[in-house]
């Protein structure tokens, strides 16, 4: 190949050589010199071989990677029976092979439903028609290629791409500890790379070592230790070239540097770029010249701008010179042109960044008009017309997009789900279906199951986990995204059901930690009730996913409601189709006036006596509430059980009363809302003499509850509680909250769904857990008790609940009753509950332990990163495009004032000038307050006391003199102070209306007049009979500007704050002649005499007073204050800035420079990750885990830590210190299983169970160890009461309970240990199952075999009997 003629002449050769015809560069020399070897091709074939044959190429690779190759001198056998040593790895002749590529590009697949769906630019809003399948156009598709890192395919389980390999096949579904999770959607990829790439190698600074030398890496990535080869020599002679010749070239050491990214590829594809030779004429080819090498006048250097001294150079240093002003001349416009390229791509990043919409409100186009044709081949057909939203919602899935839906209950969300599931089976992929509680996870098992192949994993149920459908509690989802669980690949739908239960303050985090965790590749389909900031909700989704979130939904109930309020046996409808009637409630309140008058007590008004929340006056549980109070508790309360009296009574009548009502109005089945387990089963045992059912509904009843219960032991079967549900339900009473039997649960729950129980006790899970809606809501009171105190409830919870009434396709109407037993409530409060907006949904987002740990355990992830991910930080995050631009146009602002700075006296100095300025004002500020208020500093405030001033009029601290002490009318005093700015100017005002400033007095008459021709010194006499003595008058105007003697001065008022110094010097002042008189002699014989006191102290200002002799301080630090000040004011003096021309200019710009520095601060730590709001948690929390040994120093996560991520159940620091502690050692497997019950159990009051002695033992032993923990917590100043914490972290009411179960006692005997509830008993256990699982791993992890045996057993003997029965919707009840 010809000779490239390189710009600046680099010149250098591309050749092919080998028989793969490598690409090969080789370096020219600076001067050409005939070859004739140019002639000949570059591309030289290699001569014939023999083809090659499987066997052949078999052995070949044997022969060079299989088979060592050993020294033939060495090994000669002559030498046999020699001995000699020998350098293996020296002296062996090692083929030396490339390295391994660091990345590789693959194709990305994508599936044909996809492909079509790719919106063109400029054509986004336009509605797409998916692609047929048998389109010819379809054949065309050309996969995108990927860069991805060669370690991400290579390994297994430190890799967080998805292309890596499976792991082992038991770890398909739940997922392992020591696999790391997937890359989250939306997390930069680049970051990974700083893992094992040097921060040198990837922002340039290699270079900057080579040319300048400095400090190498020293430290490999990954080791804690490195190699110190010392520090490289700088390339001396081509700076010394560049510092002498080329100026402009120079800066680059300083400027361009500055943010500089620049990799190896980079500068060679540059190099490459611009040396590729290109046929120019002459002229071209001077005018490609850059300016740099040309001087200003247009001509060649020649020797003597080279050398001024006239000698001619050596002709090889001249050589070297050129060659080392040409390298650098190349490198600097690479480097400058690549960062001139990144910032382009930064700002257009940015740019693009800011127009992205990541929330889509749907609906805009014609979707539901031309459903048919743009989804002509539908996943799932449906029996009946889609409704509008669901239209939408099913085309935007069929698109690969994410939606949010958002409608009331029953309005048909479920469609959505049902379609997402058709198109992963249609797909051969998987979809998940999350809910928040396991009811719903039972319930939608059973009703997919009818049309899909649906699995089902809950903590202690596992059913077919290959199924294309999956159904789980999301606490499951959770765990298998940390463990990295294999089967996550394969998913391309999550649908959340419930998304406004992110509100719940206990689980709401994790909803936020799966939505921020999922995969890029997998979609996201989130069901809720209307919320009024789902928008909002949706763009933080689709921020932090870099994926569009559609919203669509409706605010039409598929069934109206009616609202009515029951009260005295009748119903007053209040409120109709959303629209709020108040003359029911004014029906309402006239009723209860007219029952009052009838039982002879005065009139009184409706709600008289009841506050804003319809609760008397009087605090529930104080003294003092008086009998109304008392008699509203025991109406309203939930929980309450003394249930005796006239009041309970009539409460009984009443429900009995409405019961019938709605029996004969044809307004059953119907749910009535209770928020007290306690309430639910008094009120239906109140129903004792009602019978709703028919004969052939009682038939019906009797024969399901005999096949439910039949999978129950005989004993199990005549337990209280199912006699007791058997005989209400026999009736058409049903009742429905957590301390029920599961299996109880789930019979109340079929049964109510096929219609024949008409009316239902229930709490407020029924209305989320159970899709069974009724015909009549009813609300036994509109106050719960949330676990901290009652509250009203919010206008979310009551649609929530009230959503429940009317069955589309059956009612016309649903009917919504508030019961009133004693009072009507307000009108303003029951318009604000029916038609209130819906609870906003808010991020609950809190760090944990377990959270922290499994994020530590991840080099590709940081705690910090899901910190700033969370809706909590959603707003600021948004913030951040703003931030950028005020930083990059402060930062601008700041390099100009940088440069404006010009110092006439050699190097400046007023930086130090402004920090001592400050320190003085920021010292005076702390003593200046104590010093004035001493008496004699006061005294001292004579007139005439020269002072060390700071006014907001002059920047700068100033000398000043007392013309005015402060006085019992004015407590400031008037200072005259010197403006020593040459740009000062006195004011227009000033000038012109010198004379008008004296009040009164503005004739010649009353002024003074110079006699004769005479200087100013010589004597003044006045006209007018002005006193010499003075009125005590100030007949200036405050601020007074002037000048004299070419200083500016302001005569104005100062507070005692605003002294810096009071000096020991005076001078002669007339307060008659600059106060009351305003001569222009008097104010410039004063400044003059300022003047004379800075000339006489140049260096310093006057010597101020002494602290103890003179202002009489006795305080030391006040004193040393003081003293401290007044050294930073004499050092001030001494700068040499003191008294320059130009100090107020530059010091203003100096300021202006701090506030500026300040500002960029600010937004810098804004935009940081130290401004997050669970920052300071976060690192507190650190300090814990590192005190506790489950990380190290270096935030690596240790054995103690991978123990602490197995515990999802339970505190899991407490559990961790347990097996550490081997608290379960010494314990058999049923005392080690009953106390672990303390870390599962929730429920606080509780009788206090008998322990053995063992137990009473480990019982103390394990809350010692909480109650050190929270102490260890409150230490590093987490908000923890280590009382609080350990009490709440263990709850030790069931450990009775357990350890007897565990032993073998039937059910029905330990449910007389104890006063908790049945269904409370059971749900401990079943989760006590999941505990040993994790205890399991844990010891698998530890290594401790008799632990792992020990909680097999535990978990053996727990699984029996009603605990462990399984779920009528997995295994079904035939009819």
């Amino acid at each position: 190949m010809d000779r490239l003629v390189a710009a600046n002449e680099l010149p250098f050769r591309v050749s092919f050589t080998g028989h793969s015809g490598h690409l090969r560069v080789e370096p020219l020399p600076p001067v050409e010199r005939p070859n004739p070897l140019r002639s000949l091709p570059d591309l030289i074939l290699p001569p014939a071989f023999e083809p090659d044959t499987p066997d052949s190429i078999l052995k070949n690779v044997e022969n060079k990677y299989l088979m060592p190759d050993l020294d033939v001198e060495e090994f000669n056998p002559d030498k046999c029976g020699r001995q000699w040593e020998f350098d293996w790895f020296n002296n062996a002749i090692v083929h030396l092979e490339p390295s391994a590529p660091r990345l590789t590009i693959i194709p990305v697949w994508e599936p044909p439903y996809r492909r079509a769906c790719k919106e063109e630019p400029g054509n986004k809003e336009e509605l797409m028609l998916p692609q047929n399948a048998n389109d010819k156009s379809s054949s065309n598709w050309i996969p995108k290629s990927l860069q991805i890192e060669v370690r991400d395919i290579e390994r297994t389980q430190d890799s967080s791409s998805v292309l890596r390999r499976p792991g082992a096949p038991e770890d398909f579904v739940r997922g392992n500890t020591n696999s790391r999770p997937f890359l989250p959607g939306g997390f930069e990829e680049t970051q990974t790379s700083e893992r094992y790439l040097p921060e040198g190698a990837s922002n340039g600074d290699w270079v900057h070592e080579i040319i300048e030398g400095g400090c190498m890496q020293t430290i490999p990535p990954g080791f804690k230790h490195g190699l110190d080869l010392g520090t490289p020599k700088a390339y001396s002679q081509s700076r010394i070239n560049v510092d002498e010749h080329r100026p402009q070239i120079a800066d680059f050491s300083k400027n361009k540097r500055d943010g500089l990214s620049v990799q190896f590829d980079d500068l060679f594809k540059k190099a490459w770029e611009e040396n590729v030779p290109v046929e120019e004429s002459d002229e071209d080819a001077e005018n490609s010249l850059g300016a740099e090498d040309i001087n200003p006048e247009g001509r060649e250097p020649d020797s003597m701008d080279i050398n001024p001294e006239g000698r001619e150079p050596d002709n090889m240093d001249d050589e070297v010179h050129d060659i080392a002003l040409d390298e650098t001349t190349v490198l600097d416009e690479i480097l400058s042109s690549t960062q001139q390229d990144i910032k382009k791509e930064e700002s257009y990043g940015k740019a693009e960044q800011k127009k992205e919409v990541w929330a889509v409100m749907g609906g805009d186009g014609d979707i539901a008009g031309r459903f048919s044709e743009l989804v002509p081949d539908m996943a799932l057909n449906f029996p009946f017309e889609l409704d509008k939203f669901q239209k939408e919602a099913v085309y935007y899935i069929e698109r690969g997009d994410s939606v949010f839906v958002a409608a009331h209950t029953s309005a048909g969300k479920t469609v959505v789900a049902e379609y997402a599931f058709a198109l992963a089976a249609k797909h051969c992929t998987r979809a998940v279906y999350t809910s928040p509680i396991k009811t719903i996870s039972n319930q939608k098992y059973r009703d997919f199951s009818e049309k899909f192949d649906v699995g089902l994993l809950t903590g202690d149920v596992s059913l077919r986990p290959e199924a294309s459908c999956l159904i789980m509690t999301t606490e499951i989802l959770r765990s298998m995204l940390y463990k990295g669980a294999d089967i996550i690949r394969d998913i391309e739908w999550v649908i959340f059901d419930e998304v406004h239960y992110v509100n719940d303050v206990e689980r709401g985090v994790v909803w936020e930690e799966v939505i921020i965790m999922l995969p890029r590749h997998i979609n996201i389909v989130l069901l809720s009730a209307t919320v009024p900031n789902r928008l909002e909700f949706a763009d933080w989704i689709g921020r932090t996913k870099k994926k569009k979130i559609y919203v669509t939904g409706t605010t039409q109930r598929p069934v109206p409601l009616e609202h009515y309020l029951y009260y005295s046996g009748e119903l007053h409808k209040i409120c109709e189709r959303e629209m709020f009637l108040p003359h029911g409630v004014k029906a309402a309140k006239e009723a209860y006036v007219k029952k009052n008058s009838k039982a002879g007590s005065a009139p009184v008004k409706a709600t008289g006596t009841a506050n804003r929340a319809g609760v008397p006056h009087g605090r529930i549980g104080e003294k003092g509430g008086g009998y109304q109070a008392q008699k509203f508790v025991q109406s309203h309360v939930a929980g309450n059980a003394s249930g005796g009296g006239t009041q309970r009574r009539s409460e009984t009548t009443q429900l009995f009363s409405l019961v019938n009502k709605l029996s004969q109005m044809n307004l059953l089945p119907a749910v009535v809302f209770c928020f007290s387990k306690n309430r639910c089963d008094q009120s239906a045992d109140s129903l004792n003499s009602v019978d709703l059912t028919s004969g052939s509904e009682k038939s019906e009843i009797h024969v399901f509850c005999e096949k439910a219960f039949s999978r129950l032991k005989g004993s199990d079967r005549q337990l209280p509680q199912v006699l007791r549900l058997k005989e209400l339900l026999r009736r058409g009473i049903g009742v429905h909250h957590a301390g029920l039997l599961p299996i109880v649960k789930e019979v109340v729950e079929m049964l109510f769904c096929r219609g024949v129980i008409k009316v239902l006790f229930s709490t407020e899970t029924f209305a989320m857990g159970v899709n069974a809606p009724a015909k009549t809501v009813a609300f036994h009171t509109v106050r719960k008790f949330d676990g901290k105190s009652f509250r009203q409830l919010l206008p979310g919870e009551y649609t929530q609940m009230a959503g429940r009434a009317g069955r589309r396709g059956l009612d016309e109407v649903g009917i919504v009753i508030l019961i009133c037993w004693d009072e009507v409530p307000e009108e303003s409060d029951l318009k604000h509950l029916i038609t209130g907006k819906p609870t906003k949904l808010e991020s609950q987002f809190r760090l944990t332990y377990s959270m922290i740990l499994n994020l530590l355990r991840v080099e590709d992830l940081k705690v910090e990163d899901m910190l700033k991910r969370s809706f909590a930080e959603f707003h600021a995050q948004q913030a951040l495009y703003e931030q950028q631009k005020q930083l990059q146009k402060g930062e601008g602002e700041l390099s100009k004032m940088r440069a404006a700075i010009d110092c006439i006296r050699g190097d400046p100095t007023i930086e130090e000038y402004y920090e001592m300025q400050r320190e003085a004002e920021k010292l005076g500020g702390e003593i200046q307050e104590t010093v004035m208020q001493s008496r004699a500093a006061l005294q001292a405030l004579t007139p005439g006391r020269l002072v060390v001033v700071r006014t907001p009029l002059i920047s700068l601290i100033s000398l000043g003199v007392v013309l005015k002490p402060p006085s019992t009318g004015n407590k400031n005093s008037i200072v005259l102070v010197l403006n020593q700015d040459p740009a000062f100017s006195v004011p227009d005002k000033e000038v012109t209306n010198n004379k008008l400033e004296i009040k009164g007095a503005n004739k010649l008459s009353e002024g003074y007049y110079r006699k004769g021709n005479r200087d100013l010194e010589d004597e003044y006499f006045a006209f007018g009979g002005s006193s010499r003595k003075g009125t005590g008058a100030v007949n200036v105007s405050l601020p007074h500007y002037g000048k004299a003697a070419g200083t500016g001065y302001v005569v104005t008022e100062i507070d005692n704050m605003g002294f810096i110094s009071i000096c020991k010097n005076k001078i002669r002042v007339d307060n008659v002649r600059l106060l009351e008189d305003v001569s222009a002699t008097a104010y410039s014989k004063t400044v003059q005499e300022l003047l004379q006191q800075e000339r006489e102290n140049p260096k310093n200002y006057p010597p101020a007073l002494d602290p103890f002799k003179d202002i009489k301080l006795k305080d030391p630090e006040i004193v040393d204050g003081y003293r401290k000040r007044e050294t930073l004011l004499q050092k001030m003096a001494q700068n040499q800035c003191h008294g320059c021309p130009k100090l107020q200019e530059n010091y203003e710009m100096i300021h202006k420079q701090q506030i500026l520095k300040e500002k960029i601060k600010k937004l810098k730590y804004e935009m940081s990750d130290a401004a997050l709001q669970q920052m300071p948690d976060f690192e507190q929390r650190i300090q814990v885990l590192q005190e506790v040994g489950c990380i190290d120093f270096d935030l690596v996560v240790q054995l103690k830590g991978r123990v602490a991520c197995e515990i999802n159940s339970g505190d899991e620091l407490v559990a961790t210190e347990m097996l550490f502690e081997n608290h379960l050692d010494e314990l058999e497997p049923a005392e080690a299983v009953a106390i672990m019950s303390a870390l599962i159990f929730q429920q606080k009051d509780t009788s206090e169970p008998c322990l053995t002695p063992k137990l009473k033992m480990a019982k103390e032993r394990l809350f010692n160890t909480a109650l050190r923990l929270g102490n260890t917590q409150a230490y590093y100043g987490l908000p923890v009461n280590p009382q609080d914490y350990a009490k709440d972290s263990l709850k030790f009411g069931l450990v009775e309970v357990v350890y007897e179960w565990a032993k073998g006692t039937p059910f029905a005997d330990i449910c007389f240990l104890t006063d908790v509830p049945e269904g409370s008993i059971v749900r401990t256990i079943v989760r006590l199952d999941e505990t040993c699982r994790e205890f399991k791993n844990a010891a698998r992890i530890m290594g401790n075999s008799s632990l792992y045996e020990k909680m097999e057993v535990a978990s053996d003997a727990i699984k029996r009997d009603i605990v462990f029965a399984a779920s009528l919707y997995v295994t079904g009840v035939t009819s």
